[in-house]
């Protein structure tokens, strides 16, 4: 039988398993992908521990995933634009994609580009959609001066290369061991930690006009030290500011459909966005994947690969 990720009660890692699954079918509008490369997200976390019971409940057994590339396997009725063999990419809203297969509406899948390997493909999609939401809510436009903190992370990798993309110029906020790669993506790197404020102070050479926090931990109250318009400073993470100084909040959900994606994919198969795959884990070490995730040090982004 096909496997997939489950889990039965919120908790940490350890509720996690790879559970035996009957093969799922395809209803009108959807089609049925075999997972080759399937990326995991901060967001998957904090769901499975309960922290967003209120909002989005779980139904136990619970899967999980969003990000996914794979091959069309089954077709459901209405799916006259994709055929049985087409490589593609996209997400599901299910909480699915851990697994070997998983049923997709059609709609949110887009063709995967032939110079992209399954493992950036399936990490793309809330990374990416996640980036150029934040880079479009703070306007970052050419001659701009961004900051961006967690500038080598998941999300933070493609932030800076979809804002540098624009004409800005872009400080990113990462440790030491990352600042090789920022510089090779034309990112003034600055290291995070005591003396921030200032370091970006000197690497701007003059005012900061928007800030992308991906990070949380207190950037939202450094940005607005650095004199940055609340207008213009955009968190993907830390709601509790959000709510307090009424900046931006603008994610994912802002920009997940299938035309951003065709975007997206189309820079990546074009290596005009470079997609960082940190490890690559086999569904079974499904905990091991997460416990990584949990240190919050990684370049880019881990996979599971069934």
């Amino acid at each position: 039988m096909p496997q997939a990720v489950r889990y039965s009660e919120h908790g940490g890692i350890d509720v996690l398993r790879v559970a035996d699954v009957p093969r799922p079918h395809p209803g009108p509008g959807e089609v049925l992908v075999e997972v080759k490369a399937a990326g995991i997200n901060p967001g998957e976390a904090a769901i499975r521990e309960g922290a967003f019971a209120g909002q989005w409940p779980s139904t136990f057994p619970s899967g999980q995933g969003s990000d996914l590339a794979g091959v069309v396997a089954e077709l459901g009725p209405g799916t006259e634009d994709i055929q049985v063999g087409d490589e593609v990419l996209g997400f599901v809203d299910t909480r699915a994609s851990h697994a070997e297969y998983v049923v997709a509406e059609a709609a949110k899948l887009v063709p995967k580009p032939s110079g992209l390997s399954w493992e950036a493909a399936g990490a793309l999609a809330v990374a990416g959609t996640t980036a150029y939401a934040a880079v479009r809510a703070v306007g970052v436009r050419e001659g701009d001066i961004l900051v961006v903190s967690g500038a080598a992370g998941g999300v933070g990798s493609l932030t800076v290369q979809l804002a540098k993309l624009t004409g800005a110029t872009v400080i990113g906020l990462a440790s030491e061991a990352n600042h090789a790669w920022l510089r090779e993506q034309d990112v003034i790197p600055v290291a995070y930690g005591e003396g921030v404020e200032e370091r970006i102070r000197v690497a701007a050479d003059g005012e900061v006009d928007s800030f992308i926090d991906t990070y949380g931990d207190g950037y939202v109250e450094l940005a607005l030290r650095l004199g940055v318009y609340t207008g213009r400073i955009n968190t993907v993470i830390d709601f509790a500011a959000v709510e307090k100084y009424r900046v931006k909040a603008e994610g994912n959900a802002a920009a997940a459909n299938a035309e951003v994606l065709r975007d997206l994919a189309a820079l990546a198969g074009k290596g005009l966005l470079e997609v960082p795959v940190a490890a690559v884990y086999p569904l079974a070490q499904v905990q091991d994947a997460f416990r990584e995730l949990e240190r919050r040090h990684t370049r880019g982004k881990l996979v599971l690969k069934p």
